[in-house]
């Protein structure tokens, strides 16, 4: 990633028990990224959200949900980042579950690998 000024932040948002298959979907989408060499991605895990169809999903003891919100964040060039929409879009396609893709600028201010 060497244009740290037209970065793009893309966020995924989908629930944990989505699924290709026998493939979580969160997997699908970061070993996609990995493979089309982007910086990197994260997957972080929602205590409670709701989406589209208005269920909520909670962590709660009393209403414990197997399917918690779930939060891809991928950081990269914008150019990388836009070429990449497709393979997300195909993934939601033939997971045909729910979800929301957005994008944002990102300003990179460090990035480096460990030594």
């Amino acid at each position: 990633m060497e244009n740290f000024r037209n970065a793009k932040l893309l966020r995924i948002f989908i629930g944990e028990s989505d699924k290709i298959g026998s493939v979580n979907v969160y997997e699908k989408i970061v070993t996609t990224a990995r493979k089309a060499n982007l910086a990197g991605a994260t997957v972080y895990k929602g205590i409670m959200g709701f989406g589209k169809n208005s269920v909520i999903h909670t962590s709660k003891i009393f209403a414990l949900s197997d399917d918690m919100p779930l939060v891809i964040e991928i950081v990269d060039d914008e150019k990388k980042i836009d070429d990449f929409i497709p393979s997300i879009k195909d993934i939601f396609e033939r997971a045909n579950n729910g979800g929301l893709i957005t994008i944002e600028k990102a300003e990179i201010i460090h990035y480096t690998s460990s030594k």
